[in-house]
């Protein structure tokens, strides 16, 4: 079981961390590392309120309290009610079914409270854990886009996956 909670000031060293995380940098659009000035600044600012920020960042915590992942939603657009999904499960609590968990709180949170009609991702077509994943999720197929997503070694195509939320349709 897991929660998703707001950020504190204590999750400063968690965010430095992941946000500068190189491997990370391939399947989300951060190319540059982030100071801890800066990321001090960002959680300092955060008002929770997607209107304002245009992003919601939560922190993942298991039972135990343990931080576990992070998930955001950001890009909103509140004309069409829609945001981005970006989620990051730390290395030692990967393969356990979080990940499935974080979706299913993200997705009722985003439509219950946020009322959100749709969720979408944009993932490497060769990132099969990560389309799997969303599949399970409830989100569809929508789309590919050609030559989207640099890499080391070119261009890789990604697969548009959205989530329109149930309450909202």
């Amino acid at each position: 079981m897991i929660s998703l909670r707001a950020m504190e000031p204590d999750d400063l060293d968690l965010l430095y961390k992941v946000e500068n995380d190189q491997e990370l940098w391939e399947v989300g659009a951060t190319n540059v590392p982030y100071s801890k000035a800066l990321l001090r600044d960002f959680i300092m600012n955060a008002t929770g309120d997607i209107y304002t920020d245009k992003q919601v960042r939560l922190i993942v915590e298991d039972d135990f309290g343990n931080v576990v992942g992070l998930v955001d939603l950001v890009n909103f657009n509140p004309r069409h009610l829609r945001a981005e999904v970006g989620i990051v499960v730390l290395k030692n609590y990967r393969n356990q079914g979080i990940a499935t968990e974080v979706l299913a709180k993200l997705t009722s949170y985003a439509s219950d409270f946020l009322h959100l009609r749709q969720l979408y991702a944009c993932i490497d077509a060769g990132n099969e854990v990560s389309l799997r994943l969303f599949k399970k999720s409830g989100f569809i197929e929508s789309g590919t886009l050609h030559q989207w997503l640099r890499a080391k070694e070119g261009y890789h195509k990604a697969i548009l996956m959205q989530y329109l939320c149930v309450n909202n349709c």
